[in-house]
C-alpha cells in the first residue's frame, strides 16, 4: 500500500478478488496529507467465496463496499468500477457513459477506449506473473502503472 501512497494515491479501489480479512485491512490507512482515513471502496470478484463477511468487515473499518459495481466522481470525471466478471455489469457501466471503467478478474493489464469509455485493468496483486497496480489521474488522464514488490498473499 505505501507504493500508491507514494505515487500519490488519493482515493483506494480494490477491484475484487480481496481473500482476506489482511487485504482490507491494508486498505484502511491514514491519508498523508489530508488526515484522516484514506477514502477506500470495494468490489468483490469471482473467488470471494465468503463476501458477506469480508463486506462486514470492510464496513466495520470503514471501506466503502459496492456490489456488484462502483460509481463515483473523481475532479469531476464519472468512474465506475466492478470486478469484471459479469458482462451484464460491465455493459451497464458503458451504458452509463462513465469516463473510466476499472475492472480486475482478467489480472492482466490493459488500456482501451469503448465507444467514449476508458476501459482499464490494472493488473493484479496476485496469481499473476506481474503483481500491479495503477494510479489514474482522472483529470488529466495520466495512467500509470506500477509494479508492485510485495503482495499480502499468494493463491
Amino acid at each position: 500500500m505505501q507504493q500508491l501512497l507514494d505515487h500519490g494515491a488519493d482515493v483506494l479501489i480494490h477491484l475484487g478478488d480481496v481473500g482476506t480479512v489482511q487485504v482490507l485491512d491494508a486498505l484502511a490507512v491514514h491519508h498523508p496529507t489530508a488526515g484522516g482515513q484514506m477514502p477506500a471502496h470495494v468490489v468483490f470478484g469471482n473467488t470471494d467465496w465468503d463476501h458477506q463477511a469480508l463486506r462486514r468487515y470492510a464496513l466495520d473499518l470503514g471501506i466503502a463496499v459496492h456490489e456488484p459495481a462502483g460509481l463515483i466522481e473523481v475532479d469531476g470525471m464519472t468512474v465506475g468500477f466492478t470486478h469484471g466478471h459479469q458482462p451484464m455489469v460491465m455493459q451497464g457501466l458503458l451504458d452509463e457513459a462513465v469516463t473510466y471503467l476499472l475492472h480486475g478478474h482478467t489480472h492482466q493489464p490493459c488500456d482501451l477506449m469503448r465507444g467514449q469509455t476508458r476501459v482499464i485493468n490494472p493488473g493484479a496483486l496476485f496469481r499473476a506473473r506481474r503483481h500491479t497496480a495503477a494510479i489514474l489521474t482522472p483529470q488529466t488522464g495520466k495512467l500509470e502503472l506500477i509494479e508492485i514488490a510485495s503482495v499480502l498473499h499468494e493463491g
